[in-house]
């Protein structure tokens, strides 16, 4: 059993990895869409925009979630009581709803390149910069809460 759950864990990680590449990407990708001004460039972002979020970035997510669950299930009766655990979930169900905005954020910016500043999304692309500090920090740290 412990073999499968290494395999599942180096997925885990990996698919993470890729998943992240993307989280980082696509609002730069949006800082560029945001700051052009003609018609082929707003095209070829928007191309470059739904490749990445649905070729990439909602099968890595997935796959992160898929392997997630498969260390997790068997083994919950050890997780139950890691608060770390429970926060780290959290942190990415966050991560997750950031995903589903940026999906979001892309058609909209399909319609109207400049629906926000690319200031605005360069502030939007560190939101997951947190996120990935306070997942990983919990994930080697196992810090235990309450005593």
């Amino acid at each position: 059993m412990l073999e499968y759950f290494l395999w599942f864990k180096a997925f885990h990680v990996i698919s993470m990895v890729c998943w992240y590449a993307g989280i980082f990407y696509l609002p730069r990708l949006f800082v560029y869409h945001a700051m052009s001004d003609d018609a082929p460039s707003q095209q070829r972002f928007g191309v470059m925009e739904r490749k990445l979020y649905r070729g990439i970035m909602t099968p890595a997510m997935l796959a992160t979630w898929g392997f997630a669950l498969c260390m997790l299930i068997p083994n919950w009766q050890a997780y139950q009581s890691q608060v770390w655990l429970h926060i780290k979930i959290a942190l990415v169900i966050l991560l997750t709803i950031y995903h589903l905005s940026c999906g979001h954020f892309r058609l909209k910016l399909l319609q109207n390149a400049q629906y926000k500043s690319h200031v605005f999304w360069r502030w939007f692309n560190e939101i997951p910069v947190i996120i990935l500090i306070a997942v990983v920090c919990l994930v080697i740290v196992k810090p235990q809460f309450g005593g």
